[in-house]
């Protein structure tokens, strides 16, 4: 059955940008909201990882970039301590994998598009102290490391800057996403890295032609590093027309198809709640060439995850292939990477299996 499966699988969302909304509270209730809105939402979810993006808005570009990175750092700390028993912010794939046993949602913390890091590379580090161990370069237009899949048009490759970030994020055991970025410094990546890469939310150029998704030669490129393209839900980054739950499966099915089933995951991208808060009042949303506000019917949000599952199997993928789109996938990269320093670093072909009922505790 659909829901047994996805109730034993392992579940990995790697965007939500529900901290983005955390930090429009006062300190004292950060932990109490996320409580009290977003763990029910994520338990009906099925979610068991959640990466939790760090997304600076322009308001606060460039000179309170930093700080307000470190106060939505702070967030994420306290809403972890704040609920204990629920879930735990993770630095390595060990704690993921104590925290999957235990019951509990494991959270990673990543930065989207580094507008604090701008040239101080060694911030990076920083950041990695407290936490920190996913990071985009760019979002969709220029940075000081690179330029977004919006600049696709200047054919830049990364910066000297993002070239020095790449080694040290290498060294330090912090997995590159290249999700947004541009498709030449896409390109760039795949010539200079040494390690797995992760794509957070990106879908398939060739069932939709949009800068922000990923052409079949940059997904067969990620899987040859050991990394994972976790598929977007928005839905004008899935058709321009067709915004259907069949459309999303499409895509999944195709990633699975050119970059192989041990490289897909989920990176639905939940910004419906969050652009309604941000922007009320507002019918359309322009952002990236697209409505952002359009949505997969029942896929608003993490409650609907289980839709997916169901059409999945629908679609007559496998229950073995279905857990590993789920987060099986996710779950074994980052037991293989995160904060793994390069000179101890794992290929993936010596994780453990977290196929179906493995990797989390009984529910």
């Amino acid at each position: 059955m659909p829901a047994d499966l996805h109730r034993t699988a392992v579940v990995a969302d790697t965007h939500n940008d529900l901290l983005c909304l955390v930090v429009k509270r006062p300190p004292t209730q950060w932990a109490s909201y996320f409580r009290e809105h977003w763990l029910p939402q994520l338990r009906a979810g099925g979610v068991d990882i959640q990466v939790l993006p760090v997304y600076i808005d322009d308001a606060f570009r460039p000179e309170l970039a930093l700080r307000e990175t470190l106060r939505m750092i702070e967030a994420a700390h306290r809403l972890a301590e704040g609920n204990p028993d629920a879930v735990a912010l993770c630095a390595t794939g060990e704690e993921v994998r104590r925290t999957l046993d235990s019951g509990r949602i494991a959270l990673v913390l990543a930065l989207e598009g580094c507008p604090q890091i701008d040239t101080d590379v060694e911030l990076l580090q920083t950041v990695f102290r407290l936490g920190v161990r996913i990071a985009s370069f760019t979002h969709f237009g220029r940075s000081a490391l690179a330029d977004g899949s919006g600049e696709d048009a200047a054919e830049s490759r990364l910066t000297g800057a993002g070239t020095a970030a790449l080694d040290l994020m290498q060294d330090l055991g912090m997995i590159l996403d290249v999700s947004h970025l541009g498709r030449r410094g896409v390109d760039h990546v795949l010539e200079l890295t040494r390690r797995p890469l992760i794509a957070t939310h990106s879908s398939a150029r060739a069932l939709r032609e949009h800068h922000r998704n990923l052409s079949d030669d940059h997904l067969r490129g990620i899987a040859a590093t050991g990394g994972v393209v976790c598929v977007n839900f928005c839905a004008g980054f899935l058709d321009e027309h067709d915004h259907s739950l069949e459309r999303l499966v499409d895509h999944v099915v195709h990633v699975a198809e050119v970059a192989g089933i041990e490289h897909v995951g989920l990176g639905p991208d939940f910004v419906d709640e969050v652009l309604r808060e941000l922007f009320p009042g507002q019918d359309t949303l322009r952002m990236g060439g697209i409505d952002a506000l359009a949505c997969v019917p029942g896929l608003q949000g993490p409650t609907g995850l289980p839709l997916l599952t169901a059409a999945l199997l629908q679609r007559g993928m496998s229950a073995d292939d279905v857990t590993r789109v789920l987060g099986g996938n996710v779950a074994r990269l980052f037991d293989a990477e995160l904060g793994v320093a390069r000179e101890v670093g794992r290929g993936l072909g010596e994780l453990p299996d977290y196929g179906p009922a493995t990797g989390r505790a009984a529910q």
